[in-house]
């Protein structure tokens, strides 16, 4: 007997979570693993952070709250949008969730109706396109390959809207390549939205503050204001806080989309924690010197990483500019020979071979769309990541054409 409808049959676990409860399984047993299949800061959020929360439950109160989030908060959240991005937005143009994941779930389930389209330029976060499958949606996805940067271009936009085109889905600095666009890489992008009123924008800006390099974030309502009123800006305090486990993101956006995902909200998960929302407002409003060193830390890591990764024949890497993620392109030993007499035959094959014999677990590039890659966080200690250069070397050493 199934217990799944046929939308909740077609749609699969995590793919980066799978794979990271796999190697915890090796790891359980025994077995000397490094994982670096989630993308999760390896660091504890700041000091006063942490004692908001402990405030927060100290002086009680602690009952159900507002579905869009307490107003502090928001207006703190409207305050960094200001300030950061250059954006003006209302208290009634902001809303906080339970994670940037519930934002999504919440906009597509608002919105979408049965065959509508949403383009997501790939490779793109593993949940995206499961996302809308899940909510009667079609996930169009565009490839983006290493030549263009990783990125979707105004031409290949163009091409894939069709009447049935709902929204687009941005994602920048990017999950899984690291990739940014640039104000007028964004400009190109609104000069064809300009022609097509009825598609509108999600622009996911949860990496923002993980630069990596010289390249500069612009959030995309900074950069085309004249989409605001068909823009969603989705963000948090998971990665530039080191707050995952907390489960706490927020958007903006024009003030009815924006009543509606606090609708969807009431009738599924009611609010967000308020000791999460303390945590949140403390981070945000709080001492920001750990944000840039954060970034800092990240961007070191990245240089190792890129300084080990160059030394290793048969794969492709480019340094990211964003985010905390190895993008890397092992297609040219795909067909090679394990010692074992396997063929690695595909990039899920080359990622199983890697965790099994190697004890490194990463994500395989079909995951996002992109076969033909593996990726790792580079959310580790430079020991670690160290280690897990030398694994996908000794990986790559050992296979036979």
């Amino acid at each position: 007997m199934s217990f799944e409808n046929n939308r909740a049959a077609g749609i699969k676990s995590s793919p980066s979570m799978a794979i990271a409860m796999a190697a915890k399984k090796l790891a359980a047993e025994g077995r000397d693993i490094i994982d670096l299949s989630l993308g999760e800061p390896d660091f504890e959020p700041p000091e006063h952070v942490a004692e908001a929360a402990m405030q927060a439950i100290r002086k009680g109160g602690i009952r159900y709250g507002a579905p869009a989030g307490m107003v502090d908060l928001r207006q703190a959240i409207s305050r960094k949008f200001k300030v950061e991005n250059g954006l003006d937005y209302t208290v009634d143009e902001v809303m906080v969730a339970n994670g940037a994941k519930q934002i999504l779930f919440d906009v597509f389930l608002a919105t979408l109706e049965p065959g509508d389209e949403v383009i997501i330029p790939t490779p793109c976060w593993v949940s995206y396109g499961d996302i809308v499958s899940l909510h009667g949606g079609e996930p169009i996805y565009v490839g983006c390959g290493a030549a263009s940067g990783f990125k979707i271009s105004a031409k290949q936009l163009e091409e894939a809207i069709t009447p049935k085109t709902r929204w687009l889905m941005l994602n920048s600095p990017s999950n899984p390549t690291g990739a940014i666009y640039s104000a007028e890489e964004y400009r190109q992008i609104a000069a064809v939205l300009a022609r097509y009123p009825r598609v509108l924008v999600v622009s996911d800006e949860i990496y923002e503050h993980v630069l990596l390099r010289d390249t500069s974030f612009v959030s995309f309502g900074q950069a085309c204001p004249e989409l605001r009123d068909r823009t969603l800006i989705v963000n948090g305090v998971s990665k530039a806080y080191a707050m995952t486990g907390w489960r706490l993101g927020y958007a903006a956006g024009p003030k009815p989309l924006i009543a509606a995902l606090n609708k969807m909200q009431s009738q599924s998960v009611s609010c967000v924690s308020p000791i999460a929302q303390a945590a949140a407002l403390a981070a945000l409003t709080g001492d920001q010197s750990f944000v840039g060193q954060g970034a800092k830390t990240f961007a070191g890591r990245a240089k190792i990483v890129a300084e080990r990764l160059a030394e290793i024949d048969g794969i492709d890497f480019s340094p990211p500019d964003g985010a905390f993620y190895a993008f890397i392109g092992v297609q040219k030993l795909l067909g090679c020979k394990t010692s074992n007499g396997d063929v690695v035959k595909d990039d899920t094959v080359f990622a199983a071979c890697l965790l099994q014999q190697f004890g490194l677990s990463s994500v395989p590039g079909a995951a996002f769309g992109a076969p033909g890659y593996i990726r790792l966080s580079i959310a580790a200690s430079d020991q670690e990541l160290i280690g897990a250069c030398e694994r996908l070397a000794a990986m790559v050493q050992s296979l036979e054409s």
